[in-house]
């Protein structure tokens, strides 16, 4: 069984994190990029976007330069600090961005406002990912997507367990759990995924509505 303390994964003590470590966050998250080999396959998966987007944790901003020409993208965190960051990134790009404070299970848009809605890297850290994935899908249009890039609890027994041990520490210095059963969450939320690429600990998933 996956454990997370309640009180650590609550909304306010995840917005506390991520402020704390708003200025740090792109040096700590670059190695991972880099040697983990994340960059490509967040790019060929962002590749994927079209029409209007939502990217739900946009963070420091790091998906920006890499939305198709095509798309009028709405970056939401609940981290002040971290869309302090993304809102300076844009300003250096340019284009149709426009950023909004909120939570991923309380979405402030309509039903069926956006074609793409993106999450890289964001439901290790939701307080409720079942209620934010449903709310994801609310928001797509019909004929729509929900394109993810998340890393997952090891399958395997031995690493499970360890990622399970050493999880209370990740996440306190660095913000994220890393034993979320992400696929099974997605399945708890009723959605349908209809591709699905895994390396290792990580999934690229895409999902229609």
């Amino acid at each position: 069984m996956t454990r997370t303390s309640p009180r650590s994964d609550t909304q306010g003590a995840v917005t506390a994190r991520y402020d704390r470590i708003a200025r740090f966050y792109d040096l700590i998250d670059r190695p991972m990029d880099v040697l983990g080999g994340v960059a490509s396959r967040r790019r060929r998966l962002l590749a994927r976007a079209h029409g209007a987007v939502l990217e739900v944790g946009v963070g420091t901003g790091r998906n920006l330069d890499v939305y198709p020409p095509d798309t009028v993208v709405t970056g939401i965190d609940v981290s002040a600090k971290m869309l302090a960051r993304a809102r300076q990134r844009a300003d250096h790009l340019g284009g149709p961005f426009r950023f909004e404070q909120a939570a991923v299970q309380q979405l402030p848009f309509a039903d069926a406002t956006f074609d793409t809605v993106v999450a890289t890297c964001v439901f290790c850290s939701v307080a409720d990912p079942v209620a934010g994935l449903r709310e994801a899908a609310r928001v797509v249009r019909p004929g729509g997507q929900v394109l993810l890039l998340e890393h997952v609890r090891p399958r395997t027994r031995l690493l499970g367990w360890l990622f399970d041990a050493i999880n209370p520490v990740v996440r306190r210095l660095v913000g994220p759990n890393i034993n979320r059963r992400t696929e099974d969450n997605i399945v708890r939320a009723g959605l349908d995924v209809v591709e699905i690429r895994r390396w290792g600990i990580w999934r690229e998933i895409v999902v229609r509505h």
